[in-house]
């Protein structure tokens, strides 16, 4: 049976949420994070919208820089409890597309009585893989990629009635590709990437749209004149460990297209996390714990869409040399408090910044998760 994946992305979440309460922003720049106080705020833009783009403020970026490129945009703050009770009934309405059809039930021989199976193959699945985006298998349900594009078509609609709000949909064979796909054709699009086309969809694409490629591996990479990731497919697997340790194999695996992962039901998520790869390495204490910090706030509403409690708090470092590597600790008691949360992940983090190498990607998780 052929795997069919969407991958649904709410276009820029938080500012298009907010142009919905407030019709008036509609068309004015506006980023959502910090208050850039005149050009001296701390902190980082959390959301931009596509207006505030074309004057080059984007996601992660210091929000003085943001006001310095752009200072007549609409600064916001972050107004999480709205984006979590939005994006909610949002998640909920996309994961009834991912129910198992009748047409995938069978009946019973002597009864004549329609019955789920409780094959688990036969079901079709839901993932949530942010506040702002999920994966739906929809394998089942679809018997090929027309019926996938005008089911994606549905949801758009459907999304666009009720919440006023648009997303892109990328559509392809696994996981990978179809998130790589929705990001072809941002914002309101559809990209549809079917199996026999994914090496001829990756060879011009560029090596920073593979997971988990910021901008000092693509430096890395363009060093060795490796550009596109057709490019990149051409390179020895044991070159790319080499230079990238475990990180290299990934590499290796994305530049062929190839991902094997499940798409998981929610009730099922082993962990919740975020990374974030600074645009320079650094030491700088204050910004590592800034960025901490807005990963904790988004990893915890995660956590509260899903009415999730967690026991163990994972910080991973990659340093300059690319030498990665992580520290865990676990709860005696499953926790929602978000505040211990930030308090054991500083702790854990704290013992990495003694190294004497600069930071270039701090990741944040939770995981041991219970309702």
């Amino acid at each position: 049976m052929q795997h069919i994946i969407l991958h649904i992305d709410l276009d820029y979440f938080y500012a298009q949420v907010e142009e919905v309460l407030n019709p008036k922003l509609k068309g004015r720049p506006v980023v959502v994070g910090a208050d850039p106080k005149g050009g001296h705020g701390r902190g980082v833009v959390s959301t931009s919208n596509y207006e505030a783009r074309k004057f080059g403020v984007k996601s992660g970026m210091p929000i003085s820089i943001a006001y310095r490129k752009c200072p007549d945009c609409v600064f916001l703050p972050v107004n999480m409890d709205l984006y979590v009770e939005v994006s909610a009934r949002i998640m909920r309405l996309f994961k009834r597309h991912a129910d198992k059809p009748l047409e995938a039930r069978r009946r019973q021989p002597t009864t004549g009585i329609w019955q789920s199976s409780t094959n688990p193959e036969l079901h079709n699945k839901f993932q949530l893989g942010g506040i702002d985006e999920c994966y739906l298998d929809v394998s089942e349900r679809c018997k090929n990629y027309k019926d996938a594009e005008n089911l994606a078509r549905k949801i758009k609609n459907e999304l666009k009635e009720k919440e006023k709000l648009t997303c892109s949909v990328g559509i392809g064979p696994n996981k990978l590709i179809a998130k790589i796909a929705a990001g072809q054709q941002k914002p309101n699009g559809i990209t549809i990437v079917k199996p026999d086309d994914v090496k001829a969809f990756l060879k011009k694409l560029s090596v920073r749209e593979l997971l988990g490629v910021g901008p000092k591996t693509q430096a890395v990479l363009n060093e060795m004149n490796i550009f596109t990731v057709g490019q990149l497919a051409k390179v020895p697997e044991v070159k790319l460990v080499s230079l990238f340790g475990r990180f290299g194999r990934s590499l290796f695996l994305g530049a062929r297209g190839i991902d094997e992962s499940p798409v998981e039901e929610s009730g099922e998520v082993k962990s919740i996390g975020r990374q974030t790869t600074f645009e320079r390495d650094t030491k700088d204490k204050k910004l590592i714990f800034e960025r901490l910090d807005e990963m904790i706030k988004e990893v915890f509403a995660d956590l509260k869409s899903l009415n999730l409690k967690y026991r163990t708090i994972t910080i991973k470092i990659r340093y300059e040399d690319f030498h990665t590597t992580s520290k865990a600790k676990t709860l005696k008691v499953a926790s929602s408090d978000e505040k211990t949360a930030r308090e054991t992940a500083r702790g854990l983090i704290g013992q990495f910044l003694l190294d004497e190498r600069k930071v270039r990607l701090v990741g944040f998780s939770v995981s041991g998760l219970a309702a």
